[in-house]
C-alpha cells in the first residue's frame, strides 16, 4: 500500500514538472514571437520618421486606463518610404478597474487637427508623422490617452484569421465590388447568411463599403468582426495555440508595444469583458464639409464629442437598464 502510494505521489508530481515546463515553454514561445513585433528603425515601414518629445505616447502604469489604437493599411504599390493612410483606424479602451473594453471606430475622413500641420482628414496622419502622430492626433480628438499602436497590412489581417481557423460569422447582405489592383485578387463577393469565414473571405467582408452609408456601415461592420476574433481568441484552444498564431501574424504587423506590455494587455484582456462598441464622430456630431476642395466629415462640436466618449466609457451593454416605473405601478406600490 505505501509502496503504491509512493508510485502514485511520484506520477502526480512527474506530471506537475511536465505542466510547468510546458507553461514555461508556451510563455518564452510567446514572448519570443511578440518580440519581433517590435521592429527596430531599420527595418520598420515608418523609420524614416523622426521621433519627437511632443508625439511620444504616455507610458501605462498598469493601474489607468489604457487605449490601442488599431490600424490598418493598403500597402499595395507604396514607393520607398511611402506610407499608406491607415484606413482602418479602431480605439480599444480597457479599464483595469471596472475591468470592462469598449471599442471604438473612427471615420477615416474625420476632419481632424494634426499636430505641426494644416487640418486634414484622420487617416492622413499617420503619413505625416507616422504612428505616434496618429495615436496624438486621434487621442486629441477623443479626449484619451493613446499608449499603444498595432499596425496591420491586408496580410496581416488575413493570416490572424486563418491563425484562428476561420470565424463564424453572420454576413447581412450580398456583397460584391470588383478590385482591379493586383489582378483582381482582392475582389469582394460574398453571400448573404451564416458563413464561416476564412481570412480571404473575412477581409472582403471588413472592407465593403460600396453602399448608401459607405464608410459609416463599413466601420460598423469591422466592429461587430473584431468582437467576433477577440471571443475566438480567448477561447482555450487558441490560448494554447498562441505562439502558433503569433508567429503566422507577427511578420505583417509592427506595434510599440513590448512583450511585457502585450501580455500584460492580453491578461487584461481575458479578465475583461466586452461593454460597448460606438462611432466616433457620431451620426448627430457629423456634417459634410469642403476643405480647399476636398470632401471631409467635419465635427459639429468637438467638446461634445469628448463627452459622448466619456458617456460611452461609463456604460455597459451587457447590463440590462432598469426601466423607469410607470405612474400607475408607483400609485399601486404606495397603496
Amino acid at each position: 500500500m505505501k509502496k503504491k502510494w509512493k508510485i502514485t505521489l511520484f506520477s502526480i508530481l512527474g506530471l506537475a514538472f511536465i505542466f510547468l515546463c510546458a507553461v514555461g515553454w508556451w510563455v518564452w514561445a510567446s514572448v519570443n514571437e511578440i518580440d519581433k513585433a517590435q521592429k527596430p528603425k531599420e527595418e520598420s515601414r515608418f523609420g524614416q520618421f523622426e521621433e519627437k518629445p511632443e508625439y511620444q505616447p504616455p507610458e501605462w502604469e498598469g493601474s489607468e486606463r489604457v487605449n490601442v489604437l488599431l490600424m490598418g493599411g493598403d500597402d499595395r504599390g507604396l514607393r520607398d518610404n511611402e506610407v499608406a493612410r491607415s484606413d482602418t483606424m479602431l480605439v480599444v479602451s480597457f479599464d483595469p478597474v471596472t475591468k470592462k473594453i469598449h471599442l471604438f471606430s473612427v471615420l477615416r475622413d474625420t476632419r481632424v487637427e494634426i499636430p505641426g500641420y494644416k487640418d486634414n482628414r484622420a487617416n492622413t496622419a499617420i503619413t505625416l508623422g507616422g504612428p505616434d502622430l496618429a495615436m496624438k492626433t486621434i487621442g486629441n480628438l477623443m479626449g484619451l490617452d493613446i499608449q499603444y499602436y498595432v499596425y496591420a497590412d491586408f496580410q496581416g489581417f488575413i493570416k490572424l484569421v486563418d491563425a484562428l481557423g476561420g470565424v463564424d460569422f453572420y454576413v447581412e447582405k450580398d456583397m460584391k465590388w470588383t478590385d482591379n489592383a493586383d489582378g483582381n485578387r482582392y475582389d469582394i463577393d460574398l453571400k448573404k447568411g451564416q458563413q464561416h469565414l476564412d481570412g480571404e473571405k473575412a477581409l472582403q467582408y471588413v472592407r465593403f463599403r460600396h453602399d448608401k452609408l459607405s464608410d459609416f456601415t463599413r466601420t460598423e461592420r469591422q466592429r461587430e468582426f473584431l468582437k467576433a476574433v477577440a471571443a475566438k481568441l480567448k477561447n482555450g484552444w487558441n490560448l494554447i495555440k498562441l505562439p502558433d498564431i503569433l508567429s503566422e501574424v507577427v511578420p505583417y504587423i509592427e506595434t510599440n508595444m513590448s512583450s511585457n506590455d502585450m501580455l500584460k494587455l492580453a491578461s487584461l484582456g481575458y479578465n475583461s469583458h466586452q461593454a460597448g462598441s460606438a462611432q466616433i464622430p457620431p451620426m448627430d456630431l457629423v456634417f459634410d464639409e469642403n476643405v480647399g476642395g476636398s470632401a471631409m466629415l467635419g465635427v459639429r462640436d468637438r467638446d461634445k464629442l469628448k463627452e459622448y466618449v466619456q458617456e460611452v466609457l461609463v456604460a455597459d451593454d451587457t447590463v440590462p437598464e432598469t426601466p423607469e416605473p410607470s405612474a400607475s405601478s408607483s400609485a399601486a406600490a404606495a397603496q
